[in-house]
């Protein structure tokens, strides 16, 4: 890069999971400092960086509410870029959802992702920060025959990118570049042992997607606003 993220304060929500640790791994190698929210009391054993001098952990955020989001927003200072990684995934039959699950999509994908790219861009506006957005929207967001058997979740990803797209294009005169990647599996612990059978090999690495997100996420990327990035790896 020919820019680098040294010294610069960016949020990752999700930051504590799978890809989350990825992500923030990355960050910290190019030097920034890293703002995590936790929805618990305490770090989650697995994660690798609770005492890195770079990354600041607040607890019991829970990103469905507004105020602990604005809150939380409110304590990072000089805020350059915000990583929005936190979300769930469910399948089930179209007829065997039920309102209150398909609102829970919708909650924990779309509207956790709006509550912090609003309170990201009250902070970079207020600031006057020319920052960097990055969502994480799903290969079934851009190709909705993938969500098969997944509607919910289609849903509230499609919504993520829509939502993507339509900030940065509200935001291009102000600087803030708004992006989303789109991955299909992703090569986790978790998935390789839900699909046992599969073939790892054609899955996104982590490693592969926190490469895209901090290029997004970086200064270096000058231009780069209302995309939303396939990472389908050979899938």
């Amino acid at each position: 890069m020919t820019e680098t993220l040294q010294g610069r304060h960016i949020v990752v929500t999700g930051g504590t999971g799978a890809l989350g640790g990825a992500v923030v791994g990355k960050l910290l190698d190019e030097g920034a400092i890293c703002h995590v929210p936790n929805a618990h009391a305490t770090a989650p054993a697995h994660f690798p960086f609770a005492m890195h001098d770079r990354v600041m952990l607040a607890h019991n955020v829970d990103l469905s509410d507004p105020a602990k989001v604005e809150a939380f927003y409110s304590q990072v200072p000089g805020l350059w870029g915000s990583i929005h990684l936190a979300g769930g995934f469910a399948m089930a039959p179209v007829e065997k959802i039920e309102s209150a699950s398909f609102a829970e999509m919708m909650d924990t994908n779309a509207r956790t992702a709006f509550l912090c790219c609003r309170a990201a861009i009250r902070s970079m506006l207020a600031s006057d920060t020319a920052g960097r957005i990055v969502n994480i929207a799903a290969r079934a967001a851009l190709e909705p025959r993938k969500g098969a058997g997944a509607v919910a979740y289609a849903a509230s990803k499609a919504a993520v990118a829509a939502m993507t797209v339509a900030m940065a294009e509200e935001l291009k005169h102000k600087g803030i570049l708004v992006n989303a990647v789109a991955p299909s599996i992703l090569d986790t612990p978790t998935n390789r042992s839900d699909m046992p059978d599969a073939d790892f090999t054609k899955w996104v690495s982590l490693e592969a997607a926190a490469e895209a997100i901090a290029y997004l996420a970086s200064p270096a990327n000058q231009a780069m606003s209302g995309t939303l990035v396939p990472l389908y790896g050979r899938a």
